[in-house]
């Protein structure tokens, strides 16, 4: 459902649009969101393209010419929104969208990991983010812990409890994706505890198309045989 004040602007004709920012210069979210593909495995779990946000470097603020305060989460996830308005905005705006995004996650880099947890942290809460995470490849390296995770209660990020279910393999669950948010090794990961299974990575799922072909394939030639003998 698009928002009354994003659907003013839109009809309007008005909308402000954001500014462009300058690309990233490490490697952390082509290694940990890219190659994985989890950014169009949640896209696809999640539902609902058009009211959906399910997007990486994209810029937050309360309104695209603020003159200072914007974010750009290395994930974010909106629901009930106007997808087609925040690409023609080149960003998300927290007052043309008539609400915040409901999920932000962070991947710990070199150059902004204590950024991660202390400003960006702050910033997230003011905005009114329902939950922000933050992912450490490395362990605890980088951030405080390899995988952490706030909820914002009264305006203030209460942390959500983060258990070790097996060793190297954290996880805690995200009340907004209604899933649990993994850190498996060193690797991100989506663990749906409806379905009791992964989100399947681009190489899982790949690797279960080629299987489910090659199951077809012995069926056919099996029925095949079947005929000729018969």
């Amino acid at each position: 459902m698009t928002s009354k004040l994003g659907q003013q602007s839109w009809n309007a004709g008005t909308l402000e649009v954001f500014p462009d920012f300058p690309p990233r210069d490490d490697m952390q979210n082509s290694l940990h969101l890219d190659d994985p593909a989890h950014q169009a495995a949640l896209t696809q779990h999640l539902g609902n393209y058009d009211t959906t946000i399910v997007l990486s470097e994209i810029p937050v603020r309360w309104t695209p010419s603020q003159s200072r305060g914007h974010r750009i989460p290395d994930l974010l996830v909106a629901f009930g929104i106007d997808r087609a308005q925040a690409v023609e905005q080149n960003g998300y705006s927290i007052r043309d969208q008539g609400k915040p995004p409901d999920f932000v996650l962070e991947i710990a880099s070199v150059r902004t990991a204590e950024n991660d947890y202390t400003d960006k942290r702050v910033d997230y809460a003011n905005f009114g983010i329902a939950e922000y995470w933050r992912f450490d490849p490395t362990g605890n390296q980088r951030y405080d812990a390899p995988l952490a995770g706030d909820r914002l209660v009264e305006g203030t990020y209460q942390p959500i409890e983060i258990v070790e279910v097996e060793p190297e393999r954290l996880q805690g669950h995200s009340v907004v994706l209604n899933l649990d948010i993994c850190w498996d090794h060193g690797q991100l990961r989506w663990y749906d505890p409806i379905a009791g299974q992964y989100l399947l990575t681009f190489a899982e799922e790949r690797e279960a198309r080629v299987a489910a072909e090659a199951r077809i394939r012995e069926l056919e030639e099996k029925l095949r045989r079947q005929r000729e003998g018969g």
